[in-house]
């Protein structure tokens, strides 16, 4: 059985007691995990404990149960509210049900009508969660979210940015129908200079999707996506020997889109691939075949294979491997910094490259390091050396287990360049927090939200860091400063206890005495006496 939190909230020890006692909570799904005796106490609980019932009288010191109730539903609006109270005035029901307050209870609470507010309570909580677990709701809700996910698919798959290992599985996931075995890229561009006068440049690209889904989709079974201002279609073949007709079916096309929607459309297309993983590499064909437009002329199919039989060669290029390298320098291990390394050489040597081709590599893996230590602020002397000429160093290098290390090396300064400067900002940021309470803290107005907007942070970002700098909320190191600061106008410059509370942050005295005791177990008349008992017996 499910099992919610409660938290009882009254300034008499007494009737809290008497309620806990008045349910065998265990046994209808709830916990007492927390009390409070007055308003400002139980909200600062409730923020730390996220109790799922609050339970509230109405009259209490520093903050009534009204205004509590108020800021728990700003706090957590699906926090449930049980208000009671000694006052039968109707202002007072009128207001619980603006709070959408679940039960407004008189005093004294009968145990047969709390039993049956639980339950009641109980009920919705339960529905409410069964409601968000719903496996037919998110069925419904993923059927309906399928056409974006499968457009997400195909982009990312045209941008090379799904392992391999995990397209089959969106793919069934999805509900995709992409069995090939053929696979092949087309680039519709659609020329922004030349869009007729009466004609949005969106309403256009939609003209000449839906066109394309008329005339190409069903014989080449496409997917068909937006990319940008232009379409690409990602076509099945059945054999390579499809791509003649499937160059003058894009040639027919561009004519049909410029009678029917007006569009000067180039279809570039790219290399065939039996593998759906290297669709990014026929896309990348299928662009420079647009751009060959400059000299073939617009609104034509262009076939790269035709008009460039070697663009499909590769050419070595270390630039995901750098951005590897990049990303674990930042996030990961030194274990997976070296992997990453190991990585990227291994790339570069199996590459085959000529030894002009692997220089040109080697400086262009220079150059991405100094940028990437200039984006992240890093003195790249600290790096390298002063002095130091990188380059001739570099190419001085002459074995892979040599360039692993070197690069391995200039790595690791670099992550833990980065860490540093991480601690210190981190450090930084938490000591002006400390600071600024420090002088402060007798301003009555300091919370959170001000110490934040002098910082100009989040206050999620702030409550994250300073616990985890200090180990303490901020609630608790305010509270701490201002009770030193207390005791030292107490004991030392001998304080009227209305001036201290002022003198501290307290607008009023009486909540003071209570964060007072609270804090060292005895009011501040108490302690006083106290230490100066403790004093005399020293002398």
């Amino acid at each position: 059985m499910r099992q919610y939190s409660v938290m009882l909230v009254d300034d008499e020890e007494d009737v809290i007691e008497i309620i806990r006692r008045k349910l065998n909570w265990e046994e209808m799904g709830f916990c007492v995990t927390a009390s409070a005796h007055n308003g400002v106490e139980a909200l600062e609980t409730a923020e730390e404990l996220q109790p799922d019932v609050v339970m509230t009288d109405i009259k209490m010191p520093y903050m009534d149960g009204l205004t509590l109730a108020r800021k728990l539903k700003e706090q957590n609006p699906k926090v449930k509210i049980i208000i009671f109270s000694g006052f039968d005035e109707f202002e007072y029901a009128k207001e619980a049900i603006k709070l959408e307050a679940e039960e407004y209870l008189l005093k004294p609470v009968n145990a047969d009508e709390l039993n049956g507010v639980f339950a009641r309570i109980k009920q919705n909580l339960d529905k409410e969660i069964d409601e968000e677990q719903n496996i037919d709701k998110l069925k419904n809700y993923y059927i309906e979210s399928l056409p974006i996910l499968q457009e997400n698919f195909y982009t990312s798959l045209l941008r090379g940015q799904i392992k391999p290992d995990r397209i089959g599985s969106l793919i069934v996931g999805y509900q995709i129908d992409l069995k090939g075995p053929y696979y092949t890229t087309v680039l519709l561009h659609i020329s922004s200079s030349d869009v007729p006068d009466d004609m949005d440049s969106t309403l256009l690209n939609v003209s000449v999707k839906r066109l394309a889904a008329e005339q190409l989709s069903d014989r080449w079974r496409a997917k068909i996506v937006t990319w940008f201002t232009d379409i690409v279609l990602i076509a099945q073949l059945e054999n390579e020997e499809e791509m003649t007709a499937l160059t003058d079916d894009c040639d027919r096309f561009c004519r049909t889109a410029k009678k029917f929607s007006r569009a000067t459309v180039t279809a570039g297309i790219g290399h065939v691939v039996p593998i759906i993983s290297d669709l990014s590499k026929s896309f990348e064909g299928a662009d420079s075949a647009v751009s060959y437009r400059m000299m073939y002329g617009t609104g034509k199919a262009i076939n790269i294979a035709e008009i460039d039989p070697h663009e499909n060669a590769e050419i070595p290029s270390a630039e995901d491997g750098m951005q590897n390298v990049f990303h674990r320098i930042k996030t990961g291990t030194t274990e997976s910094v070296d992997e990453a390394v190991r990585q990227l050489v291994d790339s570069i040597i199996q590459a085959r490259s000529t030894i002009q081709q692997y220089r040109l590599l080697v400086m262009e893996m220079i150059a991405d390091i100094f940028r990437f230590g200039n984006n992240n602020h890093l003195n790249m002397e600290d790096v390298f050396g002063k002095n130091n000429d990188v380059y001739s160093e570099a190419l001085s290098i002459d074995s892979p287990s040599a360039l692993v290390a070197w690069l391995y090396d200039i790595s690791i300064k670099m992550q833990q360049l980065i860490v540093s400067e991480r601690q210190s900002s981190t450090r930084s940021f938490v000591d002006k927090a400390e600071d600024y309470v420090k002088d402060n803290y007798a301003d009555k107005e300091l919370t959170i939200e001000s110490i934040c907007n002098y910082l100009g942070v989040s206050s999620a970002y702030f409550s994250t860091v300073f616990k985890k700098e200090t180990g303490k909320t901020f609630i608790n190191y305010l509270t701490e400063i201002r009770m030193k600061k207390a005791v030292e106008l107490l004991i030392d410059q001998n304080e009227k206890t209305y001036i201290i509370a002022e003198k501290t942050g307290y607008a009023d005295p009486n909540y003071f005495s209570y964060v007072f005791k609270k804090q060292y177990g005895m009011s501040p008349s108490k302690y006083k006496a106290a230490m100066k008992q403790d004093s005399g017996e020293a002398k």
